[in-house]
């Protein structure tokens, strides 16, 4: 399988062969598979000493000649806190109980139910990156994730390689992206936000972001962005990749590292 390396002008230089994974079949039920179990809930509860802060004493109990007891005074066996008190004459108040104020919550979130213990194999994990990898030199699965490039005429080769990056400056960057990538897919490798809706916007996730283009550097290349994100080929994963068909840009000599870490 061969593709294009092109300038940071969008030109064509030379061709080159790509890896063999770049071809490999993309398994969507270990990518969907790993996916599920990566993903994390911060986990929340009650605190442990949550509506027992107080001086009550156990339950009430119903005898005769028993200091504080119940007996007689029409009330019932619930832990109680006392309020005032005059001679053997309590002011009593429940606690504890979920049904009075400023009790235990009668079904509080459970902590161990949020935590993820589910186990990824290590062969599946290799395969489900190598498919990941290969569905980014597939127009066909890119145009299964971005939804607004249906019906439209994508004239680049994929994958996207480019001989080297050397921008000094960020507008130099995206004017090239313009120019590599052409208006439809540019507007994709924008990350966009915007405001979520529901109950997220009080708690601390208001905006929702889109992934945007992927930039694979060579290990000894050096690329810092704030509109992109970067990643070397050595340190390259599973979820950076983002699932199938992440629009994703390349240099040349990150095809040739991550030819060398999947022999």
């Amino acid at each position: 399988m061969k593709t294009n390396i092109l300038d940071s002008d969008g030109k064509k230089l030379k061709e080159i062969e790509l890896p063999g994974f770049f071809s490999a079949r993309v398994r969507e039920d270990l990518i969907s598979k790993i996916l599920e179990a990566k993903k994390k809930k911060q986990p929340y509860s009650p605190a442990p000493d949550a509506g027992m802060q107080h001086a009550a004493r156990g339950k009430v109990v119903h005898r005769r000649h028993v200091w504080r007891s119940g007996y007689g005074k029409g009330i019932s066996r619930v832990p109680r806190k006392i309020m005032s008190r005059r001679g053997e004459q309590f002011n009593w108040v429940a606690a504890e109980i979920p049904g009075v104020r400023g009790g235990l919550r009668a079904h509080p979130p459970k902590v161990l139910g949020m935590i993820n213990f589910s186990k990824i194999n290590k062969k599946e994990m290799k395969i489900a990156f190598i498919s990941a990898l290969s569905s980014t030199a597939s127009l066909e699965e890119i145009k299964k994730r971005y939804t607004s490039l249906e019906g439209k005429k994508i004239g680049q080769n994929f994958p996207l390689i480019i001989s080297e990056l050397k921008f000094k400056k960020t507008k130099e960057l995206i004017s090239s992206m313009k120019k590599i990538l052409g208006e439809d897919l540019f507007e994709i490798a924008i990350p966009k936000r915007k405001v979520t809706s529901g109950k997220r916007r009080m708690r601390g996730r208001k905006y929702r972001k889109s992934a945007g283009l992927l930039i694979v550097t060579g290990d000894n290349e050096k690329m810092d962005s704030n509109v992109f994100d970067t990643k070397k080929a050595k340190e390259l994963s599973f979820m950076d990749l983002d699932g199938i068909g992440r629009l994703t840009l390349y240099t040349e000599q990150a095809i040739k590292n991550l030819g060398e870490r999947f022999k």
